[in-house]
């Protein structure tokens, strides 16, 4: 397992998620990367602040930095090294994941409110740039292993196999449990893609899974009530990609999904 990297902007929500993602990298034997995206305060932003002026306040984030890395790697017994940029989060970050050849990034979850259905925030954002798989972790999530995965798909399209492999890796590595859950108006298995299940059948060999679907037309409430009643600790989806008409005016469920839970997301991109 390669690098994980996990991004802070020393939120409550991101907080918990470096915390999140130091229990997994202990557990994956891995490095871990803290990346902060520094941004100037209000105040700061509308005054005329020199250049060693503002490398004097990222300085000042960057040991902020330092302080939770060395705190961390003691109480994990793990490697981290931390990275604080004055620079645009979206970019670096695309950067960043291809330079550590991270399996997914990390990032706090906040919780669900009006703004975040309406507006969304960075990690939707994130999420929304289907580049790479994004771990997403409420707020209040804490990390005791995960034995059971919840795959909400839809197995009327295909899902390509380097897509499926992420998910087996990361299932192998947790020793997890996969429910590949369906939810539809209809279930109706002839109309099922064929493609997609030999490739799930394929890709997830050696891996403990099975299948349920249900009947219905409201996939999140479904989606909702399945993580209850199975008690999985990790829901995956899989954003779909859409034309430029189509997103804007289509809500996606992974990132309705994103708006706040109670256990973290995994959405891995079609690859």
């Amino acid at each position: 397992m390669s690098t994980l990297l996990v991004a802070t902007n020393f939120s409550k929500a991101s907080k918990n998620a470096v915390l999140y993602s130091a229990s997994i990298a202990q557990l994956f034997n891995t490095k871990l990367v803290i990346f902060n995206a520094y941004k100037l305060p209000v105040h700061a932003s509308n005054t005329l602040l020199s250049a060693v002026s503002i490398d004097g306040l990222i300085e000042k984030e960057r040991n902020k930095l330092k302080e939770t890395a060395l705190d961390i790697s003691k109480k994990f017994n793990i490697d981290v090294e931390v990275i604080c940029k004055y620079v645009n989060l979206e970019q670096e970050i695309d950067r960043l994941m291809k330079l550590y050849d991270s399996p997914f990034l990390v990032m706090g979850m906040s919780s669900k409110s009006m703004e975040q259905n309406l507006l969304g925030n960075p990690t939707t954002t994130l999420i929304s740039m289907k580049k790479f798989p994004v771990l997403a972790i409420p707020v209040n999530a804490k990390f005791n292993g995960i034995q059971k995965i919840l795959f909400a798909c839809d197995l009327m399209r295909d899902i390509p196999l380097k897509t499926l492999a992420r998910l087996r890796r990361v299932a192998t590595k947790l020793k997890a449990e996969i429910t590949v859950f369906y939810v539809d108006q209809k279930i109706d298995e002839l109309k099922l893609n064929t493609q997609c299940l030999e490739n799930i059948n394929q890709e997830l060999e050696g891996v403990a899974y099975l299948y349920k679907n249900i009947s219905s037309n409201t996939v999140i409430e479904e989606i909702e009530k399945e993580i209850k009643k199975s008690d999985s600790e990790l829901l995956v989806m899989v954003p779909k990609k859409y034309g430029f008409w189509e997103s804007i005016i289509h809500k996606s469920k992974t990132r309705v999904m994103a708006s706040g839970m109670n256990i973290p997301l995994l959405s891995i991109p079609i690859e």
